[in-house]
């Protein structure tokens, strides 16, 4: 099975550094979503003796996909915005809860910048009261906002910003708010943050029917049906399997230096268009169909990550290339071509 190949190559990174989780007690939001549940996974396949406490709006719903976490952690019903847990120390904080929803992004951005600044500012409060010994927050490449296309990379200190004019920037403007409330409670309260500004990914336990495009693309593959992009296709990303960004996280909660700020994504290129083609190849699909429309996306233009800082401070790299990254994604997914 891929998912165990992946929690295997995790733990081999993380073995020399679970036993620091020793005795922890950790909170955790947004351990259901998908980046979450990764992180839960290789936890759980570390068996480090820490008190694990994940909070959920549904504990039952998750309990159904993944019995196996639910015996293994405690879950708190609740909102990120409001909930009170239950009386203690916390040692670390994880702080991933983000509905990351187009359509909520489309639709209702006060809504979902509500939810990523009242829900961080709500975590960093518990985090002084609780006396957290390091809080490691979920960010976004979003928060630089449209990348131009003269810049290959966009790196940490890239100055740039989502358009305040918009409201598409709800979510990218909301991670700015957030990382500013980081370093606001750094300075002011002491609390030792650590942030990971998450590019795009690829990988088992990604939804193959929301808005990610590359999970799109293999269901449509799969199915044995033409890849249709409704855009002409010109977006650039890359995508970072989810493996890798489950080891980097926890290694940055673990090793990264005081205040540290990562991308974390991948460094290779693609377009949409050579993304559906590379894809249907892959996987033997029909082929693509580019329809050419304007791109209603928060992003049409760029949106790849200079890795250099965490490469170089932490010592990762990427270890699953994007044709081998569409392959186990499939094949986690039930494509036994």
């Amino acid at each position: 099975m891929i998912l165990e190949e992946d929690l295997a190559a995790i733990h081999g990174q993380l073995a020399p550094y679970w036993h620091q989780l020793a005795g922890a007690r950790i909170l955790m939001t947004g351990g259901t979503g998908f980046i979450g549940r990764w992180m839960l996974e290789a936890l759980a396949r570390s068996e480090v003796d820490a008190d694990v406490l994940i909070l959920s709006r549904d504990p039952a719903a998750f309990a159904a996909r993944a019995p196996h976490l639910a015996r293994r952690f405690a879950f708190l019903a609740g909102d990120v915005a409001d909930f009170s847990p239950p009386p203690g120390r916390f040692t670390h904080i994880v702080h991933a809860a983000t509905d990351a929803s187009a359509a909520l992004n489309a639709n209702d951005p006060r809504r979902m910048f509500d939810t990523i600044v009242s829900g961080t500012r709500h975590i960093l409060d518990l985090a002084v009261e609780r006396d957290a010994g390091r809080v490691l927050f979920l960010s976004s490449g979003a928060v630089y906002g449209a990348q131009p296309w003269d810049v290959g990379h966009v790196a940490e200190d890239w100055m740039g910003g989502p358009d305040p004019r918009d409201p598409k920037s709800a979510y990218g403007e909301g991670k700015r708010a957030a990382e500013l409330l980081c370093a606001i409670y750094g300075r002011q309260f002491g609390l030792d943050i650590v942030t990971s500004r998450i590019f795009a990914l690829l990988g088992p336990l990604l939804s193959l029917d929301i808005h990610f495009a590359a999970g799109n693309f293999i269901r449509d593959a799969m199915a044995g049906r033409p890849i249709r992009i409704e855009s002409a296709g010109t977006a650039v990303r890359s995508y970072l399997y989810a493996a890798d960004l489950a080891a980097w996280l926890w290694l940055a909660l673990l090793r990264a230096p005081r205040g540290a700020t990562f991308n974390m994504g991948s460094e290779d290129a693609v377009s949409i268009a050579d993304l559906a083609r590379r894809t249907a190849t892959v996987l033997g699909g029909p082929g693509v169909e580019i329809m050419g429309r304007a791109d209603a996306g928060w992003n049409p233009g760029r949106y790849v990550p200079s890795t250099a800082l965490i490469r170089d401070t932490l010592g990762v790299a990427p270890t699953v290339s994007l044709d081998a990254a569409i392959r186990r994604t499939a094949i986690f997914n039930g494509w036994t071509k």
